[in-house]
């Protein structure tokens, strides 16, 4: 008799580095803006194939505290392609029953983006059985210099003690204070490294480094993901025959 397959464990919580518009766009000889519109359209059918896979929040890191520093043509086609999707997909996060929110300084958006912003959480807000997370102006350094200067706030107005330093106090203060923490990490492009993204909250987060370009990252490359995060053991500091020892002692 064959033996049953493994059952599945599918990520509470998947986030991800979009790398590689850019580098998709060169090696087509298009232009850069081209590949930032491609990875918009892949946006959309990974929020999707996410949710189709079983995933209940999705984070995705869309522009960082650094891309200010780009050429201003690119950052400007970026604040347009981010103005353009939130505009067409509003009826889209009613209709499926999306919940949107965000990470990041985004009151330093432009206008414009910050109302589409309100306006999409608002009449998605009630929705609870996906939501998607956008980082928009995020870094995990500003996040932690944001939530120390809160976390100082509130010890000098009497609302914390200066000696209950543990992080379950400490992170109610972050950006992510509601939100549970990523159980996986993917990074597309062939990049390895985490480029100031949810440096804290992923700690004990399983990572997948994938050669995929953003753009064309598809729900096979998702379920890929997860197929390799369900073979690694999460220990979380603990040993595997810890692991093992309440079920072996049922």
């Amino acid at each position: 008799m064959s033996q049953a397959p493994a059952p599945t464990t599918v990520p509470h919580h998947v986030a991800i580095i979009m790398d590689g518009n850019g580098r998709w766009a060169k090696q087509r000889g298009l232009p850069r803006l081209e590949g930032h519109r491609r990875g918009v359209e892949t946006v959309r059918t990974t929020t999707f194939a996410a949710r189709d896979l079983g995933v209940k929040m999705l984070t995705l890191y869309a522009f960082s505290v650094e891309n200010w520093k780009r050429p201003q043509d690119e950052v400007g086609g970026l604040m347009g392609l981010l103005e353009y999707y939130l505009k067409k997909e509003l009826e889209t996060f009613i209709r499926d029953r999306v919940r949107l929110r965000t990470i990041g300084r985004t009151e330093e958006m432009p206008s414009s983006i910050q109302k589409l912003l309100r306006t999409t959480m608002e009449e998605t807000r009630h929705f609870n059985d996906y939501t998607l997370v956008l980082a928009l102006n995020y870094g995990a350094r500003t996040e932690m210099v944001d939530a120390a200067r809160a976390y100082a706030a509130a010890v000098a107005a009497g609302k914390e003690k200066l000696n209950d330093g543990s992080w379950a106090t400490f992170s109610r203060y972050l950006y992510t204070a509601d939100m549970p923490d990523p159980d996986l990490v993917i990074r597309t492009s062939g990049e390895a490294r985490m480029s100031n993204f949810l440096l804290m909250q992923a700690a004990y987060a399983e990572f997948v480094f994938t050669p995929v370009l953003w753009p064309d990252f598809t729900k096979a490359d998702l379920a890929a993901a997860i197929a390799d995060y369900n073979r690694r053991e999460r220990r979380f500091g603990l040993t595997s025959e810890q692991l093992k020892a309440p079920t072996a002692a049922k």
